[in-house]
Formats: C-alpha cells, structure tokens, sequence
C-alpha cells in the first residue's frame, strides 16, 4: 500500500517521473517528482496541497518542497523536491519507491 498524497486521505492517481540524485559518499540525496496534469491540480478534490506524503506500511515521509506549473492560466503540473540527508534515510526512501514502484509498474533507468 504505497501511495502519494498532496491532500490529506486523497491517493494521486497520476505516476510520477522521478530523478534521483545522490552524493558520492552516500550521505545526502535529492528525489525530483515530476507530475503531469495531476489530479491534485484539479478544483473537484477540493482542498488546499500541503505537502507531498509518500506513505507505506512503515509510515510517512513528507515534503513541504511542492511547486505547481500552469501553462496559459491551467494547472499543467507539480514538481515535488524530497530532500534525503543521511543513509539511513536514502535506505527508507528506496523501500518507499521500492513498494511504489512494484504496484504502479515503474521502472528504473541508471544515468
């Protein structure tokens, strides 16, 4: 059960891109999530966006680092930035996309 939120009890339906950066001595990283005309965007949820929650069966991570784009006036997207400090925290974030990506079919290209 891994899923995004940028409402409080309201799934994003729509997968994002994601790139992820890492120092070379591990220690610190950054994840980018990229979402094309996401549902969070739309007036019929209702709501304000207060974040990114990335939730699984081991709890909650959570970004306040959350951008929406529009195009002529139209929401077109949101970029997320979650920012990872310390090893430990890259090893719970991979579990979290690990999940992630086994139930929406993700894929995962090395640069």
């Amino acid at each position: 059960m891994a899923q995004i939120q940028f409402k409080r009890g309201v799934t994003e339906e729509v997968i994002p891109d994601v790139r992820l950066t890492r120092a070379p001595d591990g220690t610190n990283g950054t994840a980018t999530f990229y979402f094309d005309n996401p549902k969070a965007l739309t007036t019929e949820e209702g709501g304000e966006i207060t974040g990114m929650y990335l939730i699984d069966e081991e709890g909650e991570l959570s970004s306040r680092e959350v951008k929406a784009k529009f195009v002529n006036g139209e929401p077109a997207g949101i970029e997320a930035v979650y920012v990872i400090k310390s090893v430990e925290a890259w090893d719970r974030f991979m579990r979290f996309m690990n999940r992630y990506a086994e139930e929406n079919g993700l894929g995962f290209t090395k640069s």
